[in-house]
C-alpha cells in the first residue's frame, strides 16, 4: 500500500515590508488536511536590529477560523480586538478563535531592539459548522504547559489535540492533533493513525519516508490508514499533523467559511469598519485585497 499520497513543495509569499513565509496549504491540488486550512512556514530569517516597522503584521481581521502561531526562534507581540496583549516566545502557543469575528496584529517589537533569528510556523485551523459563529477567544500556553516526551533519538511536544500517549490542553473545536518533534540524525518515529487525513512538514533538516527524501519546507501527505514511519538524515525539525475533515470551506484573504454569503458579508463589515480594531493598536489597518495593492493573506 502506498505511503504518500501527494508533496507539497513552499512557496514564497511576501506579507509585505519585505517579510517572505513559505506558504504551503492551501494548494491548488490540496486545500486542506484534516480541519487545517492554512499553513505558513515563517523563516528562518535574521531580522537585523532596528528592523522597519513595515515588516509588521498590521491590524487585519478573521472569521471562521482559529489562528496557531508556533516559534522555534524569536518573538512575535499579538494584540487582539478583545484587549489581549501577548508575546510569543519559543515553545508557546497562541491560540486564536476568530469565531463570529475578531481583529489582531502580530509585530516584531522585541525582536526590533537587537535583531536575532525568526523562525516558526502559523497555521489556520477551519471551524466545524455548528463553531462557526462561535464568540471570539484567545488562549496562551507556555511551553512547560505543553504535554511532552523522550522517545528513542526523539522529543516530541503536542501542540494540540492527541497523539504518542499524551493530550494537549490546549482547546479545540474538532478532533485534531498538532505536534513538534525534534529528531536527532538516524533516528525514526512512527506518524500517529487514528486520523483521517496526517501530514507531516520539516521545518529543518531531511526526511526519508519510504525511501524519498523530504528537504526543509516541504510537506508529506499520507494515504488514509497508511502505516508511516519517518527517519531523520541528519538533525531534523518536523510537524506532525492531522485530524478529520469538515468539509468544503471557502477561504478569501483572511476569512474562512462554508458559505460564500458570509465571507463577503465580513469583507462588507471590515470596509465599513464595523469590526474593532486590536486594544492599543488601533491606528492603522490592512484594507481588503480590492481596496489597496493585495498583501497575501495572514494569521
Amino acid at each position: 500500500m502506498p505511503t504518500i499520497d501527494l508533496v507539497v513543495d513552499s512557496r514564497r509569499r511576501n506579507l509585505g515590508g519585505g517579510f517572505e513565509v513559505g506558504r504551503v496549504l492551501p494548494w491548488s491540488k490540496r486545500r486542506m488536511v484534516g480541519p487545517f486550512i492554512f499553513f505558513d512556514h515563517i523563516g528562518p530569517a535574521i531580522f537585523p536590529p532596528s528592523l522597519p516597522r513595515r515588516t509588521d503584521v498590521r491590524p487585519h481581521p478573521h472569521i471562521g477560523l482559529s489562528t496557531i502561531t508556533y516559534l522555534f526562534a524569536g518573538e512575535i507581540v499579538h494584540r487582539d480586538s478583545l484587549g489581549f496583549h501577548q508575546v510569543i516566545r519559543p515553545g508557546e502557543v497562541n491560540w486564536m478563535t476568530a469565531g463570529r469575528g475578531i481583529t489582531h496584529s502580530e509585530r516584531f517589537e522585541t525582536m526590533r531592539e537587537h535583531g536575532g533569528l525568526i523562525h516558526g510556523i502559523q497555521a489556520w485551523v477551519a471551524l466545524p459548522l455548528e463553531h462557526e459563529e462561535t464568540d471570539p477567544a484567545f488562549t496562551h500556553f507556555d511551553a512547560h504547559e505543553l504535554p511532552s516526551r523522550e522517545l528513542p533519538g526523539a522529543k516530541v511536544r503536542l501542540i494540540a489535540g492527541e497523539a504518542f500517549e499524551l493530550a494537549s490542553s490546549v482547546p479545540t473545536h474538532s478532533r485534531l492533533f498538532y505536534a513538534h518533534v525534534e529528531l536527532e540524525h538516524a533516528a525514526s518515529i512512527e506518524v500517529p493513525d487514528g486520523y483521517s487525513e496526517r501530514a507531516a512538514f520539516v521545518a529543518e533538516g531531511r526526511l526519508t519516508i519510504d525511501g524519498e527524501r523530504f528537504e526543509a519546507g516541504q510537506m508529506a501527505i499520507f494515504e488514509r490508514d497508511a502505516r508511516v514511519s519517518i527517519r531523520a538524515e541528519g538533525a531534523t525539525t518536523v510537524m506532525l499533523l492531522g485530524g478529520e475533515p469538515l468539509g468544503e470551506r471557502h477561504i478569501d484573504w483572511n476569512f474562512v467559511s462554508s458559505r460564500k454569503e458570509r465571507i463577503q458579508q465580513a469583507k462588507a463589515d471590515w470596509r465599513a469598519r464595523r469590526m474593532p480594531l486590536p486594544i492599543d493598536d488601533d491606528q492603522e489597518f490592512i484594507p481588503l485585497p480590492e481596496d489597496h495593492p493585495p498583501p497575501e493573506p495572514m494569521s
